[in-house]
């Protein structure tokens, strides 16, 4: 099973663009969204044109139009779907999307998510903090039952110093704030959850999932990586293959991120 995890900025733009082409070439079974800001109908139609027009989508929008929104869109038809973490707060922000898919292994979890960008030192930053616990909450559920489960998505953190270029700059920032980062530590800590493609590349620095529009910073690869796939131990260790879609030249990017993919063998 192939996940191709994307921010797309935006999934009208990304067809301008020539994203969901890109994408499509890529040969998912299973594409994972985040930043769509359209509605169901605009990301349907969008889909249509990038070549998914068929396949099953469980998308949920933010009730602020034009604001975040995450879908996961599977050759499959889904066994279960599930809009929102599972926390009342965050219901309505388009942030959490996760189905079960049949598989010859077994139900397989997969779900898409945007966390917030925050801001140190400020209410955006204890918001984004309560997702995070609540992202944590729903992998111990999912430990728990030994789940076969995977987090897919635009995390906004950089877990480690090989997580983004210009690291002792961004200290005290948010995306690499010490209480973020402990998050990520608790979750891997006892080996139930892996950062599939860290894992399968090995030790950085990079490679990066985003880098701004602005000056050089894409040229000079000056980057971080804060897209991931998340899975539980038993389906990391199915992981084949990771690998980031950097774009070859700045003009040739659809994206401010790079898609994300990982193939899990489940014959």
């Amino acid at each position: 099973m192939r996940v191709v995890s994307a921010n797309v900025n935006g999934i009208r733009a990304a067809v301008r663009r020539g994203g969901m082409g890109w994408l499509a070439a890529q040969r998912p079974d299973v594409l994972c969204l985040q930043e769509v800001r359209a509605t169901d109908d605009q990301l349907r139609e969008a889909l249509e044109l990038g070549g998914f027009g068929g396949w099953h989508v469980a998308h949920t929008e933010a009730q602020a139009k034009g604001r975040a929104g995450v879908a996961v869109v599977s050759r499959m038809a889904p066994t279960r779907v599930q809009v929102g973490v599972g926390h009342a707060e965050f219901d309505g922000a388009g942030r959490w999307v996760e189905v079960d898919l049949a598989t010859p292994v077994g139900p397989v979890t997969v779900a898409s998510t945007y966390v917030h960008t925050g801001q140190a030192g400020t209410p955006r930053q204890e918001l984004k903090l309560r997702f995070l616990d609540a992202i944590g909450a729903r992998l111990r559920d999912w430990t728990a039952s030994g789940a076969l489960a995977v987090v897919t998505g635009d995390l906004n953190v950089a877990h480690r110093e090989d997580d983004l270029r210009n690291w002792k700059g961004n200290v005290g920032k948010s995306g690499f704030l010490p209480q973020e980062r402990a998050r990520f530590d608790s979750w891997f800590a006892a080996g139930a959850w892996v950062d599939v493609h860290r894992a399968a590349h090995g030790p950085g620095p990079g490679p990066y999932t985003w880098w701004s529009w602005r000056g050089q910073a894409f040229d000079n690869d000056s980057g971080w990586r804060i897209d991931y796939q998340l899975a539980s131990r038993p389906l990391a260790d199915r992981a084949v293959t990771a690998t980031v879609g950097r774009a070859a030249a700045y003009d040739q990017r659809w994206s401010d991120h790079a898609a994300v993919t990982v193939d899990y063998d489940l014959g």
